[in-house]
């Protein structure tokens, strides 16, 4: 460990001469919704009974927005015309940094869904928070996104309109 300019104690590798700043993964997730805003998409995977959000890893050299895009793509089959940031924490269990977004799809159509999934379903506000899996960080992004959907928002008051 040693100084390092205001950041405080960091690893230091003396035979490098280099700081080693912790390295972590960076992943989006997103609660896709219909154009009404009434309904959300989740999904299950893995095997897994549970349902969450749709996720996946920021590629390298690649933003957090054009891998929200990419992965509602290609997990869901689903065209994003809308979308906005919405806040971020860390996953340990993986060690990666999530970046949640709420997002907006073309279309409620899933036949071109991909295999990644074994299964996804649109649900009502209020089906989705009893749906989600409990305890989980999706459910925490979950629920925020809804409190957020019943404070009244349309579609043009997402920060970003894809189309």
């Amino acid at each position: 460990m040693k100084e390092c300019n205001g950041e405080g104690e960091v690893p230091y590798c003396d035979s490098c001469a280099v700081f080693r700043f912790p390295v972590f993964s960076t992943a989006m997730s997103t609660a896709v919704l219909n154009r009404g805003l009434d309904r959300i998409l989740l999904i299950q995977q893995y095997k897994r009974k549970d349902y969450i959000l749709l996720a996946g890893y920021v590629n390298k050299g690649e933003n957090a927005e054009a891998a929200l895009i990419r992965e509602v793509k290609e997990e869901a089959g689903l065209e994003v015309i809308a979308y906005e940031y919405m806040r971020s924490q860390y996953f340990a269990p993986s060690n990666t940094l999530m970046l949640n977004y709420i997002s907006v799809a073309d279309t409620e159509d899933l036949s071109a869904m991909s295999d990644e999934l074994d299964h996804a379903a649109w649900f009502t506000l209020d089906e989705a928070a009893d749906a989600i899996l409990p305890g989980s960080l999706a459910e925490s992004f979950l629920l925020t996104i809804i409190d957020k959907l019943r404070q009244g928002r349309a579609l043009e008051d997402f920060t970003a309109v894809v189309r």
